[in-house]
């Protein structure tokens, strides 16, 4: 694989390899990569008939399903630009992505249907939305435009689409909102190319490969999933179901997936919702977990119990189109905690604040180079102008390097408590707390401190309530791993920790939902 190839370029070789081959099981119903293409290449020559041209752009209010793989693949093809959201998204945050990206089509699904009818009203422009057939009929006439999907992706031309080029824009993805508005990462066909590239060439993937997707594609880690495994011919399992885990598992079994990809809050709840544990799993050859940093004690505790399973704690950015660096399974013993070393295709500097490479144990800024860099943030030139640099994209995360040149993550700027000249990162206390096995997932933050400015407070989710351990206990424990600065003042016991659709940690939320009944009690 080469990545002076486009992704719809791949997609068709592997087509004309097998049309016959599965590439989507999704609620017990497979899709072949040749009925995919044939109705990628409807929605493609239907949006070119209507005039999507170059550099349009596409809505895409889909939950994963066989319909969102075939209008993404389909977009890209008709050279317009992909805008994946979130469908649950809120009506408040559509009205401003909407006016932002100023979409010329609208692909909206039954879950979309129920806080996007006011929204297309009162967009700028006259946006065509493509309904699902779920979608109810009186949804439709709330929409002055309205097909349904069923006839658009079974439409026949005799135009043919013209293929985009590598430099060609493809992809805006919003980045999730932890903290203010969300920016529209703007990323080419070149960036989604070169990223793939390297995540195939690491993980190994081969068309025998299959993945259980639990991660919405959406999502920039999900949309890398259906990017990676469609270039090399390999099969998209989705999951219907991420409330009750044991029917993931049981779907992993039966359909004898060879890969599972996760974030931290994902392999918590396997390990406390699930039998993941217990289970074994003939097929499978590699976990990868990314979108925040996994424990060590949760790593070892995964490798202890399924030790033929390679796992790959990995660290990216939706601004480097996914992935940025990858901790190899055969170095987690030997460099617990680290995030690897840039993979190919992408170099990481930690730089200090005179823009110069850092020591040995010093603490710097990620900076990081190479073609999956996007190229921009849409319609915010200052914004891009701060993180896109000469030296590369300005992360936000600091970190420190070892001897060998591996990088251990110290923080995010914004997430670093100040307590007093002391600076904390929240991660390196929840590592842990994560070792007490009665702790399923923990988000430590700075709750204002009169006197120190911020103090560390944990919020804990038990892994079973009956099982909970006494607040005390957290505490003494952090006493004997940490030094007294970073001793964390309180333990408040939660149900579950506000996440983004992504399952991002909202930190800024805690602390805005439990400040005021926090400082009471200091």
């Amino acid at each position: 694989m080469s990545n002076d190839e486009t992704i719809c370029s791949l997609f068709q070789k592997r087509v004309e390899e097998d049309p016959h081959r599965v590439a989507i099981h999704c609620r017990g119903e497979n899709t072949t990569y040749g009925q995919l293409a044939k109705d990628a290449n409807g929605i493609a020559s239907w949006l070119q008939s209507i005039g999507v041209s170059r550099g349009d752009r596409v809505v895409l209010l889909l939950a994963n399903s066989s319909e969102y793989v075939a209008s993404y693949l389909g977009i890209l093809q008709a050279g317009g630009i992909v805008v994946a959201l979130n469908p649950e998204t809120t009506p408040h945050e559509l009205d401003y992505v909407l006016a932002d990206a100023d979409p010329k089509v609208a692909m909206i699904g039954q879950d979309a249907s129920r806080i996007s009818g006011r929204c297309f009203e009162n967009a700028s422009s006259q946006c065509l939305a493509i309904l699902t057939d779920d979608v109810k009929e009186d949804f439709q006439t709330t929409l002055s435009h309205a097909i349904r999907h069923s006839e658009v992706r079974h439409f026949s031309s005799e135009c043919e689409t013209e293929n985009p080029q590598l430099d060609d824009h493809a992809q805006i993805i919003y980045t999730s909102g932890t903290t203010g508005k969300p920016k529209g990462v703007l990323l080419s066909h070149r960036n989604l190319s070169a990223n793939c590239d390297s995540i195939v060439d690491y993980l190994q993937l081969t068309s025998t490969d299959s993945v259980m997707v639990v991660l919405p594609f959406f999502y920039s880690y999900g949309n890398s999933l259906l990017i990676t495994h469609l270039s090399v011919g390999a099969k998209l399992v989705l999951s219907a179901d991420t409330v009750f885990w044991n029917r993931v598992l049981d779907t992993m079994q039966s359909e004898k997936v060879t890969g599972f990809s996760g974030v931290p809050s994902t392999f918590a709840m396997l390990m406390h919702r699930s039998d993941f544990m217990k289970r074994d799993f003939l097929h499978l050859r590699y976990l990868t977990c990314a979108g925040g940093g996994l424990a060590p004690s949760v790593a070892e505790r995964i490798r202890e119990t399924h030790s033929q399973v390679d796992l790959f704690p990995m660290y990216g950015q939706t601004e480097a189109t996914a992935r940025l660096s990858t901790l190899l399974p055969h170095e987690i013993e030997f460099k617990p905690g680290s995030i690897g070393r840039g993979i190919e295709g992408v170099r990481l500097l930690v730089l200090n604040k005179e823009n110069q490479e850092v020591s040995p144990g010093e603490v710097g800024e990620i900076t990081a180079s190479g073609e999956n860099i996007m190229c921009g943030y849409w319609n915010d030139e200052v914004a891009s102008k701060q993180v896109l640099t000469e030296r590369g994209l300005r992360t936000g995360d600091m970190a420190r390097v070892d001897e060998d040149g591996y990088i251990y993550i110290v923080g995010r700027k914004t997430d670093m408590i100040k307590y007093g000249s002391y600076r904390i990162n929240p991660q390196e206390i929840e590592e842990v707390i994560l070792e007490l096995p009665e702790v399923a997932e923990v988000a430590v933050v700075g709750i204002p401190d009169e006197i120190w400015g911020e103090s560390p407070v944990a919020f804990v989710v038990f892994s079973n309530v009956s099982n909970a351990v006494d607040s005390q206990a957290i505490v003494k424990h952090c006493r004997k791993k940490l030094p007294r600065y970073k001793q964390i003042k309180k333990v408040v016991s939660v149900e579950s920790l506000p996440k983004t659709s992504s399952g991002k940690i909202r930190r800024h939320k805690l602390q805005a939902e439990f400040e005021a009944a926090i400082l009471d009690d200091f």
